[in-house]
């Protein structure tokens, strides 16, 4: 396995009339959601072997999204089905360019229910690259899983990547998703985060400051997502910063995803820092120009031909 990624799975749905607010919106379509399992389809479609490990409820819903990770070449022997929780849901308005609001439900998520255990750590031993994030982090017994696989990874010898991904609805306040992102600093290679994450997990305003603080944590590589701005990596020896590919939005939600999807492969595959940041503003331009995340990932050929094209 190239890949192991624990997280969250969740079943979106997508307004389909376009440039109405939610209340007036009578027709959805369906897809595979959760930052995990996107970004998971995503790092699959480029070609790497890849693993998962999450929950999803007992329910019809499982069906439809084991069923599509399969299909995309993910392995899913790690996602249980947890009996008396649900599947986690989301309802997302399309009205580009900016109004994407969401509506989440999860007053029992399963994804909440993941634990891990030596069959897993076994599973994590057999990847190069780990991938979790702070969603993992918002309840029990799913944030002691996350640490305790993020620091297997660790001391397995593999690299171990931590994307912030805060949701308000996750969490009590903005202050505890920080602190408890911060403890999972001691195992984090490589951390992905926007301006408001990052200004959250160190309780600093200043990029540079923040910056120094995380690599004497121990992360290597710093990727600071700037929105319509781009994005930038930094390593304790180089910095570099890469501009968005312009690229109509249809859907902003993923982006994100997307992202995390491209820089990551580019990554695996030993390409120099700003082609990774190429690879992943690539991704995100193509997820963002289409509706859902999970549908809209790229394969290898469509990525390569946009970035040899720039």
């Amino acid at each position: 396995m190239d890949v192991c990624l624990l997280g969250r799975i969740g079943y979106d749905l997508y307004a389909v009339e376009r440039n109405l607010p939610l209340a007036e919106v009578e027709h959805f379509s369906r897809h595979l959601g959760g930052s995990s399992a996107n970004m998971a389809v995503g790092l699959a479609r480029l070609g790497l072997k890849v693993g998962i490990i999450s929950g999803v409820g007992r329910d019809a819903l499982a069906d439809f999204l084991i069923d599509f990770l399969r299909r995309e070449g993910v392995d899913t022997q790690y996602v249980r089905l947890v009996e008396g929780y649900d599947t986690s849901l989301c309802l997302t308005e399309v009205r580009p360019p900016d109004r994407f609001t969401q509506v989440f439900y999860r007053s029992r998520p399963a994804d909440t229910q993941v634990t891990v255990g030596e069959p897993e750590r076994a599973y994590i031993r057999k990847a190069k690259l780990f991938v979790t994030n702070g969603t993992s982090l918002a309840a029990s017994p799913a944030r002691e899983a996350a640490l305790d696989a993020l620091r297997t990874a660790r001391e397995a010898g593999l690299r171990t990547v931590f994307d912030v991904d805060y949701r308000a609805s996750s969490w009590t306040s903005p202050a505890e998703a920080g602190r408890l992102a911060r403890s999972a600093l001691p195992w984090v290679d490589i951390l992905l985060g926007n301006e408001a994450e990052l200004a959250m997990l160190t309780d600093l305003d200043s990029a540079q400051e923040q910056t120094r603080l995380l690599h004497q944590e121990g992360v290597r590589l710093l990727v600071r997502k700037l929105g319509a701005n781009g994005v930038e990596v930094h390593a304790p020896d180089e910095s570099y910063s890469v501009q968005p590919f312009p690229m109509p939005v249809t859907c902003a939600i993923g982006g994100g995803d997307g992202f995390a999807s491209g820089f990551l492969y580019a990554l695996y595959r030993r390409l120099p820092l700003k082609e990774c940041l190429a690879y992943g503003n690539a991704a995100a331009a193509v997820v963002v120009s289409r509706v859902s995340c999970s549908d809209s990932m790229p394969r290898l050929e469509e990525l390569e031909c946009m970035v040899e094209a720039r």
